[in-house]
């Protein structure tokens, strides 16, 4: 690849930069640029408020999903122009982690399924920040399986019914609509039996219960569904063809996530610059540098793989199983990252008061938040058998329920 910007991609940045410098939120330039583990959090500001400022400042001036059409709040920009665009907006593009699901799943999954007048009415409010969009795939039974579901939508004349529970869903408790996938065939096949749905979450019967994190932080959910009526209008895709709605989803899932994969590689490194160990500066360590080293070539590694990405997109193709790769190395090097950094402060590692323990304790956070990074979005077994099967082209696993009617699975030991 060539990373050399052309005339035209010069003149883009140009402007993009032009128009950062007269319209960024200044005032949060300091606490932006602090060492962050996970999601921004802002002094004396809400980080909600922060970010849909700077999203509707960035929909009045043409810079909110730049790659979207136009006509439905985005600039008709390439995919090469958005990279540019995120590498200009710096720090402020921490802002735009609230908007990750919505604008980089749910999005274009309702591009691709959603009628004329809903995508012009749901897409626009949602490029410019007005309203807040959630993923409803995870269940306590299913786990990564996302075709093991059970949570159920039944017909009833022109509405549908949902029962059931979701879990692991991030950004519920604030969110305004969610896209949700429910069984409605149980006696074919698990894949077949599915149909995706997008709903309001203030929707009678629909609740919403946060999960208190390791880390003090709440930003998955519970929610759960109590004879939850939506129109059928809202259905996304053919009636039990969810599953292959949900691929749209899932595949722009790992390409959102695996471009904005988040490693913890430059606060390591900033913090072994500085840290003094008993024997010296920790740089000064040959086994320091090495894993510095490794760590620095993994993290150039899912750089240049995610601009690989973003370059088969310019090509007008499908976001691939490839983007798998970003979340599985992220996941495991930021769990390895937190673990070496609290075993080289050594027993100074335990203290979590940000006054006092090194580097504000964010190790220690990193390192309670990290199992989540290798749950959500697909765990890493799961991650593994995509790249094998659908990037490697190995054999698949054995799956015995496959094609299996779902309610004849056996969920409790062996099924005489």
């Amino acid at each position: 690849m060539n990373f050399d910007d052309t005339p035209q991609e010069a003149a883009f940045r140009s402007e993009a930069r032009a128009w950062i410098d007269a319209n960024a939120p200044r005032e949060l330039e300091a606490q932006l640029s602090r060492p962050s583990v996970g999601r921004v959090k802002l002094d004396g500001i809400d980080i909600i408020t922060a970010s849909k400022a700077w999203q509707k400042t960035k929909a009045a001036g043409g810079w909110a999903c730049l790659h979207w059409p136009k006509e439905y709040g985005g600039r008709g920009a390439s995919p090469i122009e958005r990279v540019i665009w995120q590498q200009e907006e710096g720090v402020y593009d921490k802002l735009s982690g609230v908007f990750l699901i919505g604008q980089g799943m749910c999005g274009p999954t309702m591009m691709a399924y959603a009628s004329e007048e809903q995508k012009r009415r749901y897409l626009p409010p949602l490029a410019s920040g007005e309203e807040i969009w959630c993923q409803l795939f995870s269940e306590p039974s299913a786990g990564s399986d996302v075709a093991g579901l059970r949570t159920r939508a039944e017909k009833q004349g022109d509405e549908w019914v949902i029962n059931g529970q979701k879990i692991w869903t991030s950004g519920a408790h604030y969110s305004d609509y969610g896209i949700v996938i429910t069984r409605t065939d149980p006696t074919v096949p698990k894949h077949k039996g599915l149909t995706m749905f997008f709903l309001s979450m203030k929707t009678p019967g629909v609740e919403v219960r946060p999960i208190k994190q390791a880390n003090g932080g709440q930003e998955f959910n519970e929610v759960y569904f109590t004879d939850v009526r939506i129109p059928d209008a809202q259905r996304l895709g053919a009636v039990n063809d969810g599953w292959n709605v949900s691929l749209t989803t899932l595949m722009n899932e790992r390409l959102s996530i695996g471009a904005r994969v988040w490693t913890g590689f430059s606060e390591i490194f900033a913090f072994c610059s500085d840290f003094m160990t008993e024997n010296g500066p920790a740089l000064d360590d040959r086994a320091v540098r090495s894993r510095l080293a490794n760590w620095a070539v993994r993290h150039s590694g899912l750089k240049y793989t995610s601009y690989r990405s973003i370059s088969a997109l310019s090509r007008g193709e499908r976001p691939g199983p490839e983007n798998s790769i970003g979340k599985l190395v992220s996941g495991s090097m930021m769990q390895d990252i937190a673990a070496f950094a609290l075993d080289l402060q050594g027993a100074a590692g335990a203290l979590t008061d940000p006054e006092l323990a090194e580097a504000a304790g964010q190790f220690q956070s990193m390192l309670l938040q990290s199992p989540s990074g290798r749950i959500a979005g697909g765990t890493d077994e799961i991650l593994r058998n995509i790249v094998a099967e659908r990037v490697l082209g190995l054999p698949g696993d054995i799956r015995v329920d496959k094609d299996m009617p779902f309610n004849q699975v056996p969920t409790r030991g062996r099924k005489s």
